[in-house]
């Protein structure tokens, strides 16, 4: 178990939020493998705050099997901590603030990674959003801007006498993107100095990762992200390994066919038939990695247009 605040999580294998790819359809299908903590999408403060119908829709969990996160991002506390109330009123369990997220269109905005140069504005917004919910608050952050830049563990002191109830690291800087490898020893080095759960996240792609993360840096938790892509199945493999202490068979062809008819069945209901075909051909095009002729059948999929289509192309797939 991780207890983060007065939140009770059932296991140490976390679900990382990834922007367009974790909707509810998602979030749903994680959860069936044991996923101790699914995360909404970042969600943008002033979106909520000028009451936008898209972003509130990404934020409104209130339907959801608890717990789930909303993550949301920003660079005015004020506007932060309204977001934060306002996703608390929808369901959210855990609020997490954003301060890795190393696109363009958010640093220029001083959002994201940006803020990682910026720690004084971090722990303000942190403190502000602690002040506006009852909800714990954590904080998935990076290791730093650049090399000249590493301040994660400055930044973890920050936010944590902020009142952040736990802290994710992704020890890459923003320079890095998704590039190289992840660092960590930084997590590790955040964990020795912090009162609070510290969650690692990053490089994760079998269970044996996860537990090896564990072990070496000696984290309260673990937290996959693009390890999990078309692979919710790593969450019940990390969760035998290390809360059972044993290792089960990766998911046979018939399961990842049968959890991506699954996949496309909640899209659909969701987000309607014309929107959610389109937005499963990322989802399909790596539930179907590795799959004998998936260049093929990738292609296939990517020129259907009806649910039908796309059920009658991976029923067909051998």
């Amino acid at each position: 178990m991780l207890a983060i605040g007065n939140v009770i999580i059932d296991n140490r294998v976390l679900a990382a939020p990834l922007a367009g790819v974790t909707d509810r359809a998602c979030r749903t299908i994680i959860k069936q493998f044991g996923c101790g903590l699914v995360c909404s999408e970042m969600v943008s403060s002033l979106g909520l705050v000028y009451q936008q119908e898209k972003t509130r829709y990404l934020a409104d969990v209130s339907e959801e099997e608890t717990p789930v996160a909303v993550q949301i991002f920003g660079s005015s506390a004020e506007a932060m901590a309204q977001a934060a109330h306002m996703v608390e009123q929808m369901g959210a369990a855990i609020i997490d603030i954003n301060m890795g997220c190393p696109t363009p269109k958010v640093v220029k905005k001083g959002e994201g990674a940006a803020l990682m140069l910026d720690v004084d504005n971090a722990q303000a917004i942190v403190r502000e959003v602690v002040q506006a919910v009852k909800v714990p608050v954590t904080v998935k952050m990076r290791k730093g801007w650049d090399t000249d830049h590493i301040t994660c563990l400055e930044m973890a002191m920050a936010v944590e006498k902020a009142g952040a109830a736990a802290i994710t690291v992704h020890p890459r800087t923003r320079a890095q993107m998704f590039s190289g490898q992840a660092d960590w020893e930084m997590i590790k080095k955040v964990k020795q100095q912090a009162g609070i759960p510290v969650i690692g996240n990053g490089d994760i792609w079998t269970a044996a990762d996860a537990l090896h993360m564990l072990d070496k840096t000696g984290c309260d938790a673990v937290m996959i992200g693009r390890g999990a892509m078309g692979n919710p199945f790593i969450f019940r493999e990390a969760i035998a390994l290390i809360e059972k202490g044993y290792e089960i068979p990766p998911a046979g062809l018939e399961e990842r066919i049968a959890v991506a008819l699954k996949h496309l069945e909640l899209t659909c209901l969701l987000k309607g038939e014309f929107q959610g075909v389109r937005e499963m051909r990322k989802h399909l095009s790596w539930y179907t990695r590795g799959m004998r002729g998936a260049a093929r059948i990738r292609e296939t999929l990517n020129h259907a247009t009806t649910r039908d289509e796309v059920t009658t192309l991976l029923r067909q797939i051998k």
